[in-house]
């Protein structure tokens, strides 16, 4: 994650602020530049376009910059920032108790987006194209029907349920899983849509599908077998030599969006260490290091191997973090060898279609397909 710092003071503002900690300057994020920009009421001139804040910026909290051409156009969007635009349905407003949740969620949404437009995937949103992305944000404590977290051509459902944490954590014990969190939801079921866009029908899919199924097993078998087996018998005794988590082990699906997940969580706490200057120095720490870990600014030439070699220090040092103020550990996973070379295959993925994908600006890019109005759920 970006060190988001106030362009008046030069002050570390944070993700989620709407103003400057230090000065006070109410500060948005400006997606092309992934940088603060001083927020007024009129808007601000950015290479010739200005730029407003999202309309849900006093009721939800938001803290993003959208354009302001959007705001006036037809496109269902009601000046709505891009992460906050591809949210297809939400609770109805009436439905005080789910709307609650909706800003800690919306919160990862943002983190997910900026996450991705950074790492140069493209996000074609679903009022711009049919199986573009989007996102179902409902609650299965008021819905009246239990709300599966999952992806079905482009759209991400995501139980609102989960942003309590005694909720999750209830969840998280039941399952056996060591960690569960609503960033970690976004990312595996983004996983999915990413993986079918990518490796299975996007450009590469010549190129990446075979190969996908060499390492991952092939995702045309039963994936309702899978779940069956799965529930029924768990994981086999002996995944932990082939598969970043038990759940990876159900369907080959599974496995690629789990890897996908990882590499993002990976990235990301990387990008976060060394925007703050962190760096593990070999001849200052008590235990035998091969060299220093200074994270690179980018690993995008650089082979997975270097990636998880530096992950595996700088995890193994915020693990110690943790357990030293008596929590779980930060990152509770090993990583096999067999899962370094998925990975490697994630990480190919991610930077050849980097490179293939010009920049643009999401909400900007070409014009929409077909937009539909946002929907509210219904009990």
């Amino acid at each position: 994650m970006h060190a988001l710092t106030c362009p008046i003071c030069n002050a570390l503002s944070g993700f989620m602020n709407q103003r400057c900690p230090r000065c006070g300057t109410t500060v948005g994020i400006h997606l092309p530049s992934r940088a603060l920009v001083v927020a007024s009421e009129e808007g601000v001139q950015i290479d010739g376009r200005r730029w407003v804040r999202c309309s849900n910026w006093d009721d939800g909290g938001c803290n993003w910059m959208t354009p302001a051409e959007v705001d006036e156009d037809s496109i269902g969007l009601r000046g709505r920032c891009f992460p906050e635009s591809l949210i297809r349905r939400q609770p109805d407003p009436d439905d005080t108790i789910a709307i609650d949740k909706m800003r800690a969620t919306t919160l990862d949404l943002r983190l997910l987006v900026f996450q991705l437009v950074d790492l140069g995937l493209a996000v074609e949103p679903f009022w711009r194209r049919d199986g573009g992305l989007a996102f179902d944000l409902l609650s299965s404590q008021t819905a009246g029907e239990p709300v599966m977290i999952g992806h079905a051509n482009g759209v991400i459902t995501i139980d609102l349920a989960e942003s309590l944490d005694a909720y999750r954590e209830r969840l998280r014990v039941d399952l056996g899983e060591p960690y569960r969190t609503m960033l970690g939801h976004f990312r595996h079921e983004v996983g999915h849509y990413y993986e079918h866009i990518l490796v299975e029908t996007g450009a590469g899919a010549e190129e990446y599908l075979d190969k996908c199924r060499e390492i991952f097993g092939d995702e045309r078998t039963s994936y309702a077998d899978a779940i069956d087996r799965h529930y029924k018998f768990g994981p086999p005794r002996n995944w932990r030599e082939s598969f970043i988590s038990e759940y990876a082990t159900m369907h080959p699906w599974e496995d690629f969006a789990e890897c996908f997940a990882h590499y993002l969580h990976i990235t990301g706490t990387i990008n976060t260490a060394r925007e703050s200057g962190l760096m593990l120095e070999s001849d200052q720490v008590r235990f035998t290091m091969n060299r220093d870990i200074v994270p690179l600014q980018s690993y995008a030439d650089e082979p997975v191997e270097r990636l998880l070699y530096d992950w595996k220090w700088l995890s193994t040092m915020f693990n110690r973090v943790n357990i030293a103020m008596g929590a779980r550990p930060l990152y509770p996973f090993d990583i096999p060898q067999p899962v370094v070379r998925k990975l490697g295959f994630v990480h190919r993925v991610i930077r050849e279609t980097a490179r293939r994908t010009p920049i643009t600006d999401p909400l900007l890019a070409a014009g929409p397909a077909n937009h539909p109005q946002r929907e509210a759920s219904q009990p």
